[in-house]
């Protein structure tokens, strides 16, 4: 019984989610069951009826209840976020123990770091116990320990970015 491998998509640049993405529609082309589970991003993406056609292959959970993103909260919002977001770790670690998925991406985890929500002693014991589940890991920040952890790891910079007028 091998262990799942860790991926990283950090850095500043856009595209991170995105290539989390790309790499659950493959997971779910192979049969693979994803479920991703989305930090720091406000109203992510929306619960359309897109989304829910992915499902039961790619499964996308929130836990953070506001719509705002997190810097924008006040104190004591984010507070009540804070305690979400762990149900939010909670969870991710419940589907790890369960093996209920192929493949966990855990959208904007590095940013939990980042602003001290988790420790990176947390991050460490959910990946030990992954079993053979990937697991992939966003944000923009990466610190050596994290790195230490990953078997890959992409850093993503924005070299050009241009915005199209609406309409």
């Amino acid at each position: 019984m091998g262990k799942g491998m860790i991926h990283i998509y950090a850095g500043d640049g856009r595209g991170k989610s995105p290539a989390a993405l790309g790499r659950a529609l493959q997971a779910a082309a192979r049969g693979e069951k994803v479920v991703i589970i989305q930090f720091l991003k406000g109203k992510g993406l929306d619960d359309s009826e897109f989304v829910r056609g992915l499902e039961p292959e790619i499964k996308l959970f929130r836990f953070e209840k506001s719509e705002e993103i997190y810097e924008e909260l006040s104190e004591q919002k984010k507070a009540e976020e804070i305690m979400n977001i762990r149900n939010g770790m909670n969870f991710a670690n419940k589907v790890l123990a369960t093996g209920e998925c192929n493949l966990l991406i855990l959208d904007e985890v590095l940013g939990l770091l980042d602003k001290n929500i988790i420790k990176t002693e947390d991050l460490k014991a959910l990946l030990d116990s992954r079993g053979e589940t990937d697991v992939i890991l966003t944000g923009i920040n990466l610190n050596d320990e994290v790195c230490i952890l990953a078997d890959e790891v992409s850093k993503i910079e924005t070299l050009k970015f241009k915005t199209f007028p609406a309409g």
